[in-house]
């Protein structure tokens, strides 16, 4: 599909931005300018991460309470099982319900070391599933769960992958948001794969930039994604030249959105890293205007 195709086809097309808690005052400004720069897209929603182990559990309560006082964003707070019982989880999704938030993306999440194998807390959530049913039996809430495209890294099988998740949304989950990838052919045959197991809600792409190509490339590591080495090529001597690696990021965000949705896709999650521009100037690609939110 070509960029004058994407902007013919006048259809529909819904966002969703994640974010991170910032750690320092120079990085919360990084992120208020980005959250104002992508305000007026009207995303369907905003996440806020949670660390390892809800190690960043203060700051992203901070975060999600700016984002309903100062702005007209829709946050998703994101809850994991992890390190922590469940008395204490479920008080966390009363406080949240009570602050006015009405979407929660919940996650198995990671342990506090990031390289020591996943255990469930002994009086908490044992798995994503018991997770999602625990939130929705405190409050009507809207439920966000993951997938990994080309399979968790902890899993033994896509089909396990897909037993999971269709358990997840059986227990109350709405919609299933990507782990990033690279490789549009695989998020189009996961979403083909679900449709056949009988998982009938949205499977949403999940997309991240590009412009720290290094410090990507060992996200997808972790993750399980792979880097295809067309793309490790593309930032082949651009280690010190910032503007080059933003406009090939730019072109190749714009490119996978293009692909995805000559796939079908009209639904998109962005990982912002905090970064606004390029997340901007591809919704701009996928036909969304800006609206008057003053």
């Amino acid at each position: 599909m070509s960029l004058k195709d994407l902007v013919a086809a006048e259809r529909h097309i819904g966002v969703s931005f994640e974010f991170f808690p910032p750690k320092t005052a120079e990085m919360e400004e990084q992120l208020w300018h980005a959250v104002k720069r992508l305000e007026p897209l009207q995303p369907d929603f905003v996440s806020v991460t949670y660390g390892a182990g809800g190690s960043t559990r203060d700051r992203t309560h901070h975060t999600i309470g700016r984002l309903i006082k100062e702005t007209t964003l829709k946050p998703a707070a994101h809850l994991t099982c992890v390190a922590a019982p469940r008395r204490e989880v479920d008080e966390i999704v009363r406080t949240y319900w009570q602050a006015g938030v009405r979407h929660i993306v919940a996650l198995r999440g990671d342990m506090p070391e990031t390289d020591a194998p996943y255990a469930a807390h002994p009086e908490g959530y044992q798995s994503t599933p018991e997770l999602v049913a625990g939130i929705r039996a405190i409050a009507p809430f809207t439920v966000s769960v993951s997938f990994y495209p080309e399979g968790h890294p902890d899993s033994p099988s896509m089909e396990h992958d897909l037993d999971l998740l269709k358990r997840k949304v059986e227990a109350g989950a709405s919609h299933a948001i990507g782990q990033f990838s690279f490789d549009s052919d695989a998020v189009a045959r996961f979403r083909d794969r679900a449709d056949r197991w009988g998982i009938s809600v949205p499977v949403i792409p999940g997309l991240m930039p590009t412009t720290n190509f290094r410090g990507v490339a060992r996200m997808a590591e972790r993750c399980g994604a792979s880097v295809p080495p067309w793309l490790a090529g593309l930032y082949e001597g651009l280690d010190h030249d910032l503007e080059s690696r933003r406009i090939v990021a730019s072109a190749v965000l714009a490119e996978q959105v293009m692909d995805l949705h000559a796939h079908g896709f009209d639904r998109f999650h962005f990982y912002t890293l905090n970064q606004a521009d390029i997340t901007y100037a591809t919704c701009r690609i996928l036909g969304l205007v800006p609206k008057d939110i003053a």
